[in-house]
């Protein structure tokens, strides 16, 4: 599935997206123009601000208050990737370096605090604040998400009822948000943006089990990713999660000691324990599942590109190789 064909009912307003969302990073300093310019420069699939603009045209016509969801959530999505890659220690963003890594980490924490303001400041300018409201809550769940994340690796004791807890709040809370901005930008019909809604949190949960299960299986060099980061950071997975609950006890706890043991010579074991007591296949069930869930959310609303691109779009992030 090519993302330019899920893309083509809103081609042309990605284009006015993408001139409005690049004059708002301007500023008057010099150092934030040289590094927005440098952010403008990594290109992204720009799923997040699809999103948005395919659920407002498939709710009816997409106007002023579509582009500034759209705006707000870009700069809110930027901003957390700058962070992330502050508190990874990411030397790469999209084939290029990152931003802490060409201007190191405080000017990054900076950047994407100037980014967040940017993205409320935009809300407050046009007087959206029931927009402010969804993407403050959006950003609460997203930090609550990371940290428990943190909690759990720390803790060595995550279970698939607290990993769905944090995807759901970490990454699903976004989609959650892109789907109903979107959507309330251009009606005010509650059936239709509860749809939306449950949409975008349960294709955001299919989107994280992918980004997990790729993390074993392995991924292209697009996203600076490196197979098996999320065992070097302790990150208690779906695919560990479950083959630790499947696997025989004196086998798990062996596994584990390796963990904790922080070998990269060890990722070949683990992931074969991974792929021997199903972790992998279980994970494959549950994006089947989820994107499943994303899609009939998508019955209610009336036949249109639009709709049929968000199908589409549903298909591509459970099955994309990066």
């Amino acid at each position: 599935m090519n993302l330019s064909k899920i893309k083509e009912p809103v081609e042309e307003e990605l284009k006015t997206f993408q001139k409005r969302f690049s004059s708002e990073l301007s500023s008057k300093v010099a150092l934030i123009d040289l590094i927005t310019k440098y952010i403008l420069k990594q290109k992204g699939k720009k799923v997040r601000p699809m999103l948005v603009l395919l659920c407002a045209k498939m709710c009816g016509q997409i106007n002023d208050r579509t582009y500034t969801a759209a705006i707000m959530i870009e700069l809110l999505h930027t901003a957390t990737l700058i962070h992330d890659d502050v508190v990874d220690n990411a030397k790469t963003r999209r084939g290029l370096a990152s931003i802490n890594a060409v201007w190191k980490s405080k000017v990054a924490v900076l950047m994407g605090d100037f980014l967040l303001s940017k993205g409320l400041l935009v809300s407050l300018d046009k007087n959206e604040f029931g927009f402010l409201k969804i993407t403050s809550e959006a950003v609460k769940k997203m930090s609550e998400g990371e940290l428990l994340q943190i909690q759990k690796a720390r803790n060595f004791d995550a279970t698939e009822e607290t990993y769905f807890q944090v995807i759901k709040n970490k990454t699903a809370s976004l989609f959650q948000a892109c789907c109903v901005l979107g959507g309330s930008s251009v009606v005010n019909n509650k059936d239709e943006l509860n749809a939306l809604s449950s949409f975008g949190e349960n294709l955001g949960i299919a989107f994280q089990l992918r980004d997990d299960l790729l993390d074993y299986t392995g991924r292209k060099k697009l996203l600076g990713k490196s197979t098996g980061n999320d065992l070097k950071e302790k990150k208690f997975t779906l695919p560990l999660i479950k083959a630790l609950e499947t696997a025989p006890k004196k086998e798990s706890s062996h596994i584990m000691k390796l963990i904790k043991n922080e070998r990269e010579s060890n990722f070949e074991t683990v992931f074969d324990f991974i792929n021997n007591h199903g972790g992998l296949d279980y994970t494959i069930d549950k994006i089947n599942e989820y994107s499943i869930k994303a899609i009939r959310q998508l019955e209610r609303f009336p036949t249109s590109e639009s709709k049929s691109s968000l199908k589409k779009l549903v298909s591509f992030i459970s099955d994309r190789e990066y």
